[in-house]
């Protein structure tokens, strides 16, 4: 075991968790595993949360610096948010293609439709309300929440990574800025941090398998009746679709035609930080392995994989994006009487474009968002609860998507400034 690549181990704690978490609700013995094994899952994402934000200020700041030429800077950014973009919007586009297509929503009946909306009218509800503050803050908010009135408040919470980030890169832009001999010992303080934090994060990946365990385990006790789940069925492969031609179509041809890195080679390299974005949800907490594996396997470059990643990790959501698209047309689909027009499909993609990039990187971010582009459709959002019953097993598949183009952005961006090493 000692030997087995990381990957390996994490997967074999995911499949031994389902399997354990199917027995225990067989047995049915739910408190078991919910009192005494999801725990653990819980402690291995907070210490992935607790080193995150340290993670984020140290590699920015070291990366920043070591470009010593803000021109590389405004490249390295303009690139960045370029590829960004292009990605959520094929992924929006991609979304409604599909929906439209399949067309899931006509399939589901009358009486799935009344189960559903009875049984999640409480958690829809949650999300509406939440929503309805964000919209009712102005349309320039989400601007003014990047810039923070207090750095070390932003620092104590997971959901500021945007007001971390913009102050980060200020200090950064003020090192290359000044003369290099005043800038270096702060420069070798944080280069001496960042080699303690990487530390950090290997001894917290010892314990991956057992926390990846614990949190299969507990999805598997805590997901609705297969029942519930049957009438969704064709909703859920609608994403799944589209999920998996992001990730196994879109992404390796970028990465052929922009970087020259081969498909096999790329996965391989990524592999630990899909699985557990997958087991955890959360693009935030999965973010050290991210940089972990971009940095170490693929070789792109620490001053862009310290830059794109965060950033990415905050603001790229192609799989929530995507997933909105189909959620929105799925959602009219089963509770308008007549089709959306395509300027209102047109909407949409702006809306949930714009949407993805205020989610936060936390796990269901997602359905507020969504609550948002219904409305701007002018989709019913108690809708909203027809898709809640199947939310938080595609929430993990479109982690792992948004991970995956965090990576495959990163490695593009490294190969336009000449700073990735690559296997040939």
């Amino acid at each position: 075991m000692k030997k087995m690549e990381l990957h390996w181990k994490i997967l074999i704690g995911m499949l031994l968790g389902l399997l354990f978490g199917l027995l225990m609700k067989n047995l049915e013995q739910k408190g078991i595993v919910v009192d005494w094994v999801k725990p653990f899952g819980t402690i291995f994402i907070n210490m992935l949360k607790m080193i995150a934000v340290p993670l984020i200020v140290v590699s920015l700041i070291v990366g920043l610096a070591d470009l010593k030429d803000i021109s590389k800077f405004s490249k390295l950014g303009g690139r960045t948010v370029v590829f960004y973009l292009c990605t959520t919007v094929i992924a929006v586009c991609l979304g409604l293609f599909l929906a439209n297509i399949i067309q899931p929503g006509s399939f589901i009946n009358d009486d799935s439709r009344k189960s559903l909306l009875e049984n999640f009218s409480g958690e829809a509800t949650q999300k509406i309300e939440l929503a309805v503050e964000t919209k009712s803050s102005g349309p320039l908010q989400p601007l003014v929440e990047i810039v923070p009135d207090n750095f070390f408040n932003a620092l104590s919470d997971n959901g500021s990574m945007l007001q971390v980030i913009f102050f980060v890169i200020l200090i950064g832009i003020g090192l290359i800025l000044i003369e290099e001999q005043k800038a270096k010992p702060v420069v070798d303080f944080f280069k001496g941090l960042n080699e303690v934090i990487m530390k950090i994060i290997d001894l917290i990946m010892l314990f991956s398998p057992y926390g990846v365990f614990s949190l299969m385990a507990a999805l598997m006790v805590e997901i609705p009746d297969f029942s519930t789940l049957g009438a969704l069925g064709l909703y859920g492969l609608t994403v799944l679709i589209g999920l998996l031609i992001m990730t196994f179509i879109l992404y390796p041809s970028l990465l052929f035609v922009f970087a020259g890195v081969r498909p096999l080679y790329f996965f391989k390299a990524i592999a630990p930080a899909q699985l557990l974005a997958f087991s955890t949800s959360s693009s935030a907490a999965t973010l050290p392995v991210t940089m972990d594996c971009v940095t170490e396997n693929l070789g792109v470059d620490e001053e862009v994989s310290s830059f794109v990643l965060p950033l990415g990790a905050t603001v790229n959501m192609d799989g929530t994006s995507l997933y909105q698209a189909v959620a929105a047309l799925f959602i009219a689909q089963a509770m308008l009487p007549y089709p959306l027009d395509w300027s209102t499909q047109l909407m949409i993609v702006v809306t949930a474009t714009l949407a993805s990039i205020g989610s936060a990187a936390v796990p269901s971010a997602g359905m507020v968002m969504l609550v948002i582009v219904l409305g701007q459709a002018g989709i019913p959002e108690a809708g909203l609860a027809l898709i809640f019953a199947i939310d938080r097993p595609l929430d993990m598949c479109r982690t792992v998507v948004n991970v995956t183009s965090d990576a495959t952005i990163a490695t593009i961006v490294a190969k336009s400034v000449a700073k990735l090493r690559v296997e040939e």
